[in-house]
């Protein structure tokens, strides 16, 4: 069926805005200040098929991977057994999931009886069990991550409000409040897109809706297909590394080989190291995500929807047993550690391709930093993600202590931290004035955050990466500053690992700072005026004190 120019225009960006006005009410419906302020969720509007079609502009992460999400709950649960009220739900990292906090709810859409599409959601849930509140760095394999939902059906009728699965999972974790708040926040998501897509179906009709949703396709993949067949054709290869595996010193290698034949792009993690003891392991759907965002990035321009026919073009594959492509029971908590190691392998190849189109490792490192506090009322969790300082490009310094590209988290005004965790304060929340790379761009600064610890029984909990090895520089650019973490008790200065626990005790002050972004191009290429205005305005290149 043909679709006028007009209808598909109109219903095009009616799926669009569709999917951002269910990340919205996700936002605003939430319970977690990690939802509600930082926004680290996502939704997404699927065609009848369980095809990717429209996504809010949130986590990069998270919906690269919803197909895979949800073609594994097709597994069990064919489209044709689907019945209305049903929703299905995933945090799998072995069923096309990625982490347990990431739990995917799909609700199908159905009008006068016929299935027209399903809507998605995905938040980052503060605390799924596990072995420790909010973070378990210590986890030895996924089942002290929290508890798993594989791929499964259920009814919001019969199983939730009040039923037995929401029974189940209140009864698992440590603050069912938010955890179930936050849930009930993603079917009202759900429920918003359903509304939007059968009131699409009633005005065009479902045929020519079905219709405008496979155009919507099969425009990503031209566009993506014309933008890959613009690069030269050859083969590049492209590593990173991570400061360690958790446990030992050595760095831990992720490499890459990117080769672009016409208009298609094939990636292969060869040569990766192979899966670890800790959560730094990568689910292959957070391996094959990363990827595809970087390469999008890179190669393509941002007015290309990013749906699943933006990945037909592209193929991923990774060694099974591999750092990304874990065997169960791997644990796998921190895989944006790996993710982003993955974006730099990458784009570290793409850069022989198409060197004015790549930008300089930034610090590219999710900084996980949780406290928790448990008193006689119970657990109260804080979680909040970090990023850092961006790499330099061609024509533009870095930004300056913004989250990175794949989670791209705000971060928790301190008003809303304070309002809500009680045990803390914050003392400092400031640059890094240094901590960029030098070079004809610089690269962005990091930050650094203060907490002063007001209660008894509070334990920090992180993963991090960049404390051995900075951002490196392109193209003759320096590297950023490493990020370190510290304890000041008294007149005592206790240095933290980049993961793991510690228990803090009243009146201590946790300072967590991250590093900044490499520079691309030699620094005595640096405009005058420019290096004038670093000066005055005290950033200098990596070299300088930390601001207090």
């Amino acid at each position: 069926m043909k679709v006028s120019p007009v209808d598909q225009a109109v219903i095009t960006q009616a799926l669009v805005a569709a999917a951002d006005e269910m990340g919205i009410k996700l936002i605003r419906s939430a319970h977690s200040p990690v939802v509600r302020e930082a926004q680290d969720c996502s939704a997404a509007i699927l065609d009848r098929t369980g095809r990717v079609v429209s996504q809010a502009d949130l986590i990069p992460i998270q919906l690269g991977s919803v197909t895979h999400t949800f073609r594994a709950c097709l597994r069990h649960h064919p489209l044709e057994t689907l019945q209305e009220g049903d929703f299905l739900i995933n945090n799998d990292p072995y069923s096309g999931g990625q982490h347990l906090p990431d739990i995917f709810l799909f609700s199908p859409i159905f009008l006068d009886g016929l299935l027209v599409g399903i809507t998605a959601t995905v938040v980052h849930h503060i605390d799924l069990g596990g072995g420790a509140p909010g973070l378990n760095p210590d986890a030895g394999d996924v089942h002290g991550e929290g508890i798993t939902f594989p791929p499964s059906r259920y009814s919001v009728e019969r199983d939730w409000n009040g039923g037995p699965f929401e029974r189940l999972v209140r009864a698992n974790v440590r603050m069912p409040e938010a955890t179930i708040g936050d849930m009930n926040a993603q079917f009202a998501a759900n429920a918003v897109g359903g509304e939007r897509l059968k009131g699409l179906c009633r005005k065009f009709g479902a045929e020519t809706v079905f219709a405008a949703m496979d155009e919507m396709l099969a425009y990503s993949e031209r566009r993506i297909r014309a933008a890959i067949a613009a690069a030269p054709d050859g083969t590049w290869r492209g590593e990173a590394w991570l400061d360690d595996d958790g446990t030992g010193d050595d760095p831990v290698p992720i490499r890459a080989t990117v080769a672009i034949r016409g208009e298609s792009i094939a990636v292969d993690f060869a040569g990766t190291a192979g899966q670890v003891a800790t959560n730094l392991n990568n689910p292959f759907a957070s391996t094959a995500s990363s990827a595809i965002a970087c390469i999008k990035a890179v190669l393509t321009d941002p007015d290309i929807p990013f749906n699943e026919g933006a990945e037909r073009a592209i193929t991923v594959t990774a060694p099974y047993g591999s750092l990304v492509n874990p065997r169960p029971p791997a644990p796998v908590r921190a895989r944006l550690l790996p993710s982003y190691r993955v974006v730099n392998a990458v784009m570290n190849a793409l850069a022989g391709a198409v060197p004015d189109r790549v930008i300089a490792p930034g610090f590219d490192t999710t900084t996980v930093s949780c406290l928790s506090h448990k008193n006689e009322t119970g657990y109260n969790i804080y979680l909040e993600i970090f990023g850092g300082g961006y790499g330099a490009g061609p024509d533009n310094d870095g930004c300056d202590a913004v989250d990175s590209m794949l989670s791209n988290c705000s971060n928790i005004p301190i008003e809303a931290m304070e309002s809500d965790y009680p045990f803390f304060r914050v003392e400092d929340y400031s640059l890094r004035s240094a901590s960029g790379g030098a070079g004809r761009q610089r690269g962005g600064m990091g930050f650094q955050r203060v907490y002063r610890i007001l209660d008894r029984d509070v334990t920090f909990a992180t993963y991090g990466d960049r404390f051995r090895i900075g951002a490196e520089g392109l193209f003759g650019g320096g590297a950023g500053a490493t990020a370190e973490t510290f304890v000041l008790r008294g007149g005592q200065k206790i240095p933290l690992k980049s993961k793991q626990q510690f228990p803090l005790s009243r009146g201590d002050r946790l300072v967590v700072r991250t590093g900044g972004g490499g520079g691309y191009g030699p620094r005595g290429e640096r405009d005058a005026a420019l290096a004038a205005l670093d000066r005055m305005d005290g950033f200098g290149s990596n070299s300088g004190p930390d601001v207090r």
